[in-house]
């Protein structure tokens, strides 16, 4: 009886991996990658990759996100407003934005404003820590965030559909097609938030006794994306990403006797890109136009406005060969033409030309050595060389270890240079030098990286008054930031149950370099963790952020501080398998109705609600 047992076992078990094999040929489904450099030069850095099961248990904006799952520091001027990051301890400035492929850090102030997208608009949001000028340009110094749509060349036609309500009437609409064979591609996407925003501050009350609560914050955010691309056959296809956005919001006040402020800005990317691969040389050529506006009204109950825009026009093409099995080289050009005009800066026009060379080599299937530079060329500033050099060895499959070196830059920005009353146009770019050493373990269902790193920035920009008075930028400060930072995954399968755990923590020191003072807003630690079960139909989780305290004076005047903090928040959602999916889901954010701000005078909204509901059809 055993033996007839254990040969059932086996031909079942051969019958499985018959039957896997099979599936893994005929389910084979090509997706392209929107930016391949990602991938291609990223072994020595890490990247941390959020698929769609991270972005939809989060809020909307990328905020939320990114806080809640990375090392990265935010600073919000209240719920749903400015948001703004510390990367390794460097600026705003100093973190870039990267749209498939294409650095769109605003060309007036040089960053990105995070509660301005809308994670579940793209397919894939990656951070990578560690510089990378060489590749993406200007403020890649801190890191680079990557919001990508891949396009999937296989028979389908799916539609997902996500509509959200909570409290202070926040509503959420985000719709998604795709539809694709194996010679076409595209996706259609639209997505609305929306808030009243009137959330009570925690412990608050004015000079007469009352509840605070935030005042004029409303806002209004509306994303519509269109990305098609065609294979004209195996080796060459086209490809074009389109996405147009409005962001309408007041700004809250810090009292209640401040004058009503609005805030409206929006902006337009285009990008069309080639690819072809003819053997040992292929060509990814790019043309993208981008367009970004803002109006900023000083009273509501007048019309009168200040503004700014900036149109960009992107030439990019990048050339690579195949020198031997073992190394490939890429050549990259670039041409960036900005036009900017507006009531605070006039109007200017920027040109920048730029050159690199990237090299990678796999000596083996265990060692593998990445090499960049890059040179830009413009009359506005001197670029200096940057470069990148990076090694990853894998000993064995339990340790890999990855080493890194690079110089990385942010260009002034039109604020920063032609600015009216206080604009600097003999400003040099920042300039830093970087090395980390990364530590990246694997263990059967745990996954564990530990990174390690010094960062030396100098002509740091900062904008001090001057004699007259009059505030303007000038390359001051060195900045020496250094630290660790730890990603932590784990997944397990108990029959039917399913658990899964994730935390990050980082620690960083960034410190002026003449004073020894930490610099403001950046916290010395920071923790995030979320622990998730599904069974059958069921699925919930909970996640927590802690930060710590933060210094709100260059002095680091120990009386002028924000003060450590933790959010947790909980959900949990049912699949009545009506259709494709069908889920109804719940959601409590600040769970223990903590009291906190990352801002000063900025308080964040106390326990509140979000219910959802999920289609794909």
């Amino acid at each position: 009886m055993t033996l007839k047992r254990l040969s059932a076992f086996c031909l079942l078990l051969l019958c499985q991996i018959i039957s896997a094999q099979k599936d893994s040929i005929t389910s084979l489904k090509e997706v392209v990658v929107s930016d391949a450099n990602l991938k291609k030069y990223s072994n020595s850095q890490s990247v941390l990759k959020l698929n769609d099961s991270i972005i939809n248990k989060n809020e909307a904006l990328l905020t939320d996100l990114l806080n809640f799952n990375s090392t990265i520091y935010f600073k919000e001027y209240g719920r749903g407003m400015l948001s703004t990051v510390a990367f390794r301890g460097t600026t705003a400035s100093q973190t870039a934005v990267i749209w498939n492929g294409i650095n769109i850090n605003s060309q007036m102030n040089g960053s990105t404003d995070f509660n301005t997208i809308s994670g579940s608009d793209y397919n894939s949001v990656s951070v990578k820590a560690g510089g990378g000028s060489v590749i993406y340009g200007s403020g890649a110094v801190g890191g680079t965030v990557h919001l990508n749509n891949d396009l999937a060349f296989y028979k389908r036609f799916e539609n997902s559909l996500k509509l959200d309500y909570g409290s202070f009437n926040t509503i959420g609409i985000n719709y998604k097609t795709n539809i694709s064979n194996d010679k076409w591609s595209a996706q259609i996407g639209f997505s609305k938030n929306s808030s009243t925003n009137d959330y009570k501050y925690i412990h608050k009350r004015n000079w007469k006794g009352g509840q605070r609560w935030n005042q004029n914050g409303q806002y209004d955010i509306i994303t519509i994306n269109a990305n098609v691309g065609y294979k004209f056959d195996t080796k060459n296809s086209l490809k074009l990403y389109s996405q147009t956005s409005n962001t309408d919001r007041n700004t809250s006040l810090i009292s209640e006797s401040e004058t009503k402020t609005r805030y409206v800005n929006g902006f337009n990317r285009n990008l069309l890109e080639y690819d072809g691969d003819f053997g040992k040389f292929t060509t990814n050529i790019k043309g993208a136009y981008i367009f970004e506006n803002y109006q900023y009204y000083g009273n509501i109950s007048t019309n009168n406005f200040t503004y700014g825009k900036t149109e960009s026009f992107i030439t990019k093409a990048d050339l690579g060969y195949q020198i031997s099995k073992s190394t490939q080289v890429n050549a990259i050009l670039d041409y960036n033409r900005t036009k900017g005009y507006g009531s605070g800066f006039g109007d200017h026009v920027r040109e920048i030309s730029s050159t690199a060379l990237l090299v990678k080599q796999e000596l083996s299937a265990d060692w593998k050595n990445e090499f960049g530079i890059r040179k830009e060329f413009t009359d506005n500033y001197e670029s200096p060389v940057l470069f990148s050099l990076g090694s990853s060895y894998q000993f064995s499959k339990l340790y890999n270890l990855k080493l890194n070196l690079s110089r990385n830059f942010r260009i002034p920005t039109f604020n920063d240079l032609y600015w009216e009353t206080g604009g600097n146009p003999n400003l040099k770019p920042e300039n830093s030098y970087q090395a980390e050493v990364g530590n990246v373990f694997t263990f059967r269902n745990i996954s564990l990286t530990q990174t390690f790193y010094y960062m030396k920035i100098k002509d740091l920009l900062q904008w001090i008054p001057g004699s007259n008075g009059i505030w303007s930028p000038q390359n001051t400060d060195k900045v020496n930031s250094y630290g660790a930072e730890t990603l932590l995954s784990w997944k397990k399968q108990y029959g039917k149950n399913y658990f899964a755990a994730n935390a990050t923590y980082a620690y960083t020191a960034s410190k002026n370099d003449d004073t020894k003072k930490q610099l403001f807003y950046v916290p010395l630690n920071k923790v995030t963790g979320s622990v998730s079960y599904s069974r059958n139909r069921i699925s919930a989780y909970y996640q927590f952020l802690f930060n710590g305290f933060v210094y709100t004076r260059a002095d680091n005047d120990p009386t002028e501080i924000i003060n450590d903090y933790n959010v947790s928040n909980i959900g949990i959602d049912y699949d009545f398998k009506f259709l494709n999916t069908f889920k109804l889901g719940f959601q409590v954010l600040n769970l223990l109705n903590k009291e906190y701000e990352s801002l000063e005078y900025r308080p964040m909204p106390g326990r509140n609600f979000n219910m959802y509901l999920t289609l794909k059809f």
